[in-house]
Parts: C-alpha cells; structure tokens; sequence
C-alpha cells in the first residue's frame, strides 16, 4: 500500500469508539448542537499533565477559552487587557498591574492575591513552564486591586509573557493537594467541569464571565490523535469543529469545511548535541546536508507548507527582512564516515499526521546520506519526557516559534540556551546563550528583531535543529453553519465566547 493512500484510509474503528462519548454527549434535547446548541469539538491533543497549567495542556486549555492571564495578544502579537486593565513600567524591572472587576468560576473574587499566588506557583513549578526559561519574576500585593511584578533582569516583553497561558490566574481552589486543577477556579468565557482521563472533557457557559457571555451553552469535547479519524468526524457531522484537519483530508473535505491560514510553525529535526553520533559536529551537518525540505513540502504537505528558510518561516514577516546567514559551521562527514557510526534513532508523534511521514521520507534521505535509522513514533504523551532527558539521537517536532510571549526570543530561550527548559536538541553553546541574551535585553522592537535574526544564524551554525517545513495550519468546521472560530497563528485560540453553531 502507497503511503499517500495509507493517509487516506477509513476511519479507524478504534478511533471511531473514542468519538462515541462525544456523539453520545451531545445527541437529543434542547442542548444537542444546532440553532444555539452545544458545540462539539474533537482535539488533536489529549491532556498529558492532567489538564496542568505548566505544561502543553494550558494550551489546550486556552484554546478552549477556561483560563486567562493578566494580558492577552491581540492578531499582531500586541499586550491587550485581560485580568489586567492597565499596566505601566515603573523602571527597568518594575511594572505595575491594576486588576479588573471580576470573580473566578468558583465565586471568589479577583485581587492582587490571587495573582501573587498564581504567578508564584508558576515560578516554582517543575519542570518550569517555557514561557519562565530566561526569566525571574516576582509579584507582590499593592492593594487590592493591584500588583507588582519585578523581574530578575530587565524584561521588556512583560506584558506579552504574562498572555501565556501557563501565566494563568486561579482561585485558591485550584491549589490543593500538592496538585494544581484549573476545573472550576479560572476566569474564562467557559468553565471545566468534567475531564475523562485523556478521551473527553465538558465545559459549561461560565455565567459570571466578565466580559461578553459566551453563545454556546457548553462545548463536549473529544480528544483524539488520529488525524484521519478527526477529518471523518468533521464529514459526518459528528463534531461542529475538528482541530488540526491532516493536509490529506483538506481536498476530501472542500473548502467548506478547510480553513487554512499561516503560521509562525516551523518543523524541525532537533539533533542531539551532546550525547550519540550527533555530539559529532560533521555528523550534524552531515544529516542537515542530506534533508530535502522541497522532498516533504511535495511529498507530504501536498504544497499546504513552504520549504524551510530557517528557524522562523513566512508567518514571522520581519524575520526574512533581517536573515543572516550561519556562521561556523562545522564541514559534513562523508557517507563513508557517515556509514561507520552506530545506528541513530529517530523520533517523532502521532498527534499531528503528517509528522509520521515526515519521519519517514527524512529517515529515507538519512539513511542515503549512510546513516542506519530507526524510527520511534508514538503519541506525543509518550515521548515528551524521554525527547527532554535526551534519549532520542534526533527528533522531528512541530514548533510554534512565537507561541510563548509573540516574540521569538522566549522560544529561542526555552529550546537552544543550556539552562532553556524545551531544549530537545541538549544545545549548551555560550555563543548562542550570549546571543539570545542580548536580544532579550533589548526594548526596541527593530533592534531586537536584528539580534534575533543574529540568535538564530548561531543556533543554524551549530546544526542543533535543522529546519524542515514552515507549516500552514488546516482548522475544519463548516463555514456555512459554525461562527466565531478563531483562526490564530499563534495557537492561543480556538473555541471563544463567541464561537456558536448559527
């Protein structure tokens, strides 16, 4: 069987059992989905930290519009008021935050307290969520209704760091145990009132919200990795939004029901630097050499990517305006000295489908290059933590570059420096630390865009990552039926107050 065909194969019968809670949830009655029914929505990306705000689920939580910050990002990646109406810097490292009128969804209220609490425990997490790799914060009451945060050094993306949704700002309830559960005390347009281990989640219309009530009374939802088994529940009308719809199914579906937009997500194969064939610079290079970004753009994306530019792609604008070329880098082994090394294990996930057979088309050009691969594929749960203790020779992830703070240096910060908390790669180069360093120290936008751009010709130099595809991401619902989804490049949003089956 084609690889192409095997992507467009049935539903699988065990992914079809795992829609059957939704469909079942959401049949019969006044509150099945339709004219103001309850939306249903299957996710790409079950829970891996029982729904913890510091790792990949508060993303999902996000999506789901439960939790909030201080701040939120408007499309341009700009600070906007969330918990937070205003804010000002009073010095170099010193802002200060005042707090809206409102009340979490357990009734308590929101003061400066709360957030002290919230911020603090973020700050004491471990691991340490992303968003806090290179920096410090500390917040104390001023009142009430104010908050002041200080940073360690100076840090002029506050206000975009504190829109993370691993920022996000619960009620004491949440923290009990030694565990922290968002389900019932954040702030968001919908509540989390039920979680299914990692096959389904319910949430209800948050009454108290305070901003605008949300349309939809509550939304059923569906975790399911399958990517084809997603895009079939989509077409038959078992779910109104299906996250992450497989380029494969884009042309099945029709433009009805595909919404592709760009994004700041680029693909890239983190080599390990430190331990294995690939603490070897040449063999780094070596196996950038061998990687065709044209090969999967075609092969794979079927033209819904662009070919790799480098550590940031067409949805970072600026970055192809202030592009440097890598410097240092280390001359490719040849394929005889390629072919002696010890057999390399390449490892990648099942959430996002096409990462499988990127997997396997970068292990067939590897593999021509001399390289022996062989391939790990499983879900995205099970892989997290061996990929970060650096057990795996290379790995093939997506990465949102501005899903952090909207500037890439966080991403830059959590991913390449030696003490960076997502650094797949194991990279620990001071040269690359230095650079990094120094565009976050930098308030001018332009000038820290310029030292960026530096940053990451140093990363390239070094071959910890070697860039694949930027991606262009594929959301299905039916346009005609279901308003309000959020198409966001920066993967914050999905579902919002305003997303409604009309």
């Amino acid at each position: 069987m084609s690889t192409l065909r095997s992507r467009r194969s049935p539903l699988p019968v065990i992914a079809a059992a795992l829609l059957l809670p939704l469909a079942a949830c959401s049949s019969g009655g006044d509150e099945a989905s339709g004219d103001g029914g309850r939306l249903r929505v299957v996710m790409a990306f079950p829970p891996a930290q029982a729904m913890s705000p510091y790792g990949d689920d508060a993303v999902t939580l996000s999506r789901l519009a439960v939790v909030e910050g201080l701040t939120t990002l408007d499309e341009n990646g700009a600070p906007q008021p969330a918990l937070a109406t205003s804010w000002k810097r009073d010095n170099a490292t010193t802002w200060t935050f005042t707090l809206r009128d409102a009340v979490f969804q357990d009734g308590a209220k929101v003061d400066a307290d709360a957030v002290v609490r919230s911020l603090t425990a973020a700050g004491k997490a471990s691991p340490l969520p992303r968003v806090l790799s290179d920096t410090r914060l500390t917040a104390t009451a001023r009142g009430a209704g104010t908050v002041r945060i200080v940073t360690e050094d100076p840090d002029p993306l506050l206000p975009q760091r504190l829109a993370n949704p691993s920022l996000t700002v619960l009620s004491a309830g949440a923290y009990k145990g030694g565990k922290v559960n968002p389900a019932g005390h954040a702030t968001g347009p919908f509540t989390l009132t039920d979680v299914k281990g990692a096959v389904a989640a319910t949430l209800e219309r948050n009454a108290d919200y305070w901003g605008d009530e949300a349309k939809a009374p509550g939304v059923d939802v569906t975790f399911v990795a399958d990517g084809t088994a997603r895009a079939n529940a989509l077409r038959t009308n078992a779910v109104d939004v299906a996250e992450y719809v497989p380029i494969a199914q884009a042309s099945l579906l029709g433009d009805g029901f595909v919404h592709e937009f760009p994004s700041a997500r680029t693909n890239g194969l983190s080599l390990n630097t430190e331990h294995g064939v690939f603490a070897d610079p040449a063999m780094r290079a070596a196996a950038r050499e061998a990687v065709d970004s044209k090969a999967l753009v075609d092969g794979v994306y079927e033209g819904r990517a662009d070919t790799s530019q480098g550590l940031l792609g067409p949805g970072v604008p600026w970055a192809a305006e202030e592009r440097t070329a890598p410097t240092d880098r280390a001359k490719a082994a040849g394929r005889g000295e390629v072919a002696r090394t010890k057999q390399i294990v390449l490892a990648t996930y099942t959430n996002r489908p096409e990462l499988p057979e990127v997997a396997t088309i970068v292990q067939q050009q590897l593999t021509e290059r001399g390289f022996t691969v062989k391939q790990v594929v499983r879900d995205y749960a099970q892989l997290e933590a061996d990929a970060l203790a650096g057990k795996y020779d290379a790995f093939i992830q997506a990465r949102n570059t501005l899903l952090d703070t909207a500037d890439p240096v966080s991403y830059l910060a959590s991913d390449f420096t030696c003490d960076g908390s997502f650094n797949i790669s194991q990279l620990c180069d001071p040269r690359v630390d230095a650079a990094i360093a120094k565009a976050a120290s930098l308030a001018g936008t332009e000038e820290r865009h310029r030292a960026e751009m530096t940053a990451e010709a140093a990363v390239l130099g070094a071959d910890a990552l070697v860039p694949l595809v930027h991606e262009r991401f594929v959301q299905g619902y039916d346009g005609d039926r279901v308003e309000g989804v959020a198409l966001d490049p920066m993967e914050r949003t999905l579902i919002t107050a305003d997303t409604h089956v009309g």
